[in-house]
């Protein structure tokens, strides 16, 4: 009961970070006001001025305000223009705002970092969902890992790949999780030919791309998530390009299952949603606006207001 009553009074722990670094932020769009006067060469001149401070002994802290003013200023007179990013031309057409500036604040404080090491990659090699797993190899080294795909995901209790640690955990076999779908939908998927080893786990004997509905083992549709023993990158190394001439992550893991038991898990009280798909995206938005704590009741409002 006290530590709700202090939780009531005080707020929680993120809410009292934010209320710390709230004050940052009027600091910051002032001074990015007042940079609007400078030309680009003055602008561009703030970069060796900071390096000159901390040389002098001021720290990242000191000087953190101005920073944000010099990168929300940079973005806001690039507007409209046409960059290139990563070889991509795109039309810049974004200025931080408050949150995204406090944001800024909490990943340069660490944060965010001392709950987990992030690491990007650059993909490198040939097309094909196997790369980017091989590029990871000097990243992971010789332990399992998970593996996930940003354009697909299932809300369930317990989450995903804590249902599938489980099974790591009981069996110590590669697990790739698994969902029924419709016989009219098997021919999008990847569909396991399976035999029983425990209730909702399942021994995958072949994987059948994108079959017809004669053609279907089951109707069990293994993709999306992997737990995976680092052999799989001696034989993604070893693969030969598959489909459209790419280097395919199921190719190796069938490779795995002549060496192994790979299992598929059939994750419980779960839905997936193919975020890939803009109208199943779209879907998934609105169903998780509507489940948001903070915006349920004006989210259901307005679409209630929408003239369809």
């Amino acid at each position: 009961m006290i530590a709700w009553m202090l939780k009531k009074i005080v707020g929680s722990k993120n809410q009292r970070e934010i209320r710390r670094l709230l004050p940052f932020v009027p600091r910051i769009n002032e001074l990015e006001k007042s940079y609007q006067s400078l030309t680009d060469a003055q602008l561009q001149a703030k970069t060796p001025e900071f390096k000159e401070r901390l040389q002098r002994g001021e720290t990242v802290d000191d000087i953190l305000p101005e920073a944000f003013a010099v990168v929300k200023n940079t973005c806001r007179r690039l507007l409209g223009q046409t960059i290139t990013v990563v070889g991509r031309e795109m039309t810049w057409d974004m200025v931080p705002f408050d949150v995204q500036l406090i944001g800024g604040i909490v990943l340069h404080q660490g944060k965010i970092a001392e709950m987990a090491n992030f690491v990007y990659i650059r993909q490198k090699g040939m097309y094909g969902n196997g790369t980017p797993v091989l590029n990871a190899k000097h990243v992971i080294g010789d332990e399992p890992f998970a593996v996930l795909w940003g354009d697909e995901f299932i809300y369930s209790n317990p989450p995903r790949l804590k249902q599938m640690m489980d099974v790591w955990d009981r069996h110590g076999k590669p697990v790739i999780s698994g969902v029924r779908v419709p016989p009219e939908s098997v021919d999008r998927y990847g569909i396991a030919k399976i035999s029983d080893v425990e209730p909702g786990v399942y021994k995958i004997e072949e994987i059948v791309e994108k079959p017809s509905q004669a053609e279907a083992p089951s109707n069990l549709a293994t993709h999306g998530a992997y737990i995976l023993p680092p052999r799989i990158f001696e034989l993604l190394e070893q693969a030969k390009p598959g489909k459209g001439n790419e280097i395919w992550l199921p190719d190796a893991i069938s490779a795995l299952a002549k060496e192994q038991d790979v299992y598929a898990v059939e994750i419980q009280n779960g839905r997936y949603y193919d975020t890939g798909n803009k109208l199943e995206y779209l879907k998934a938005v609105v169903e998780f606006g509507l489940k948001h704590e903070d915006l349920a009741d004006d989210f259901a409002n307005f679409l209630k207001n929408l003239k369809l």
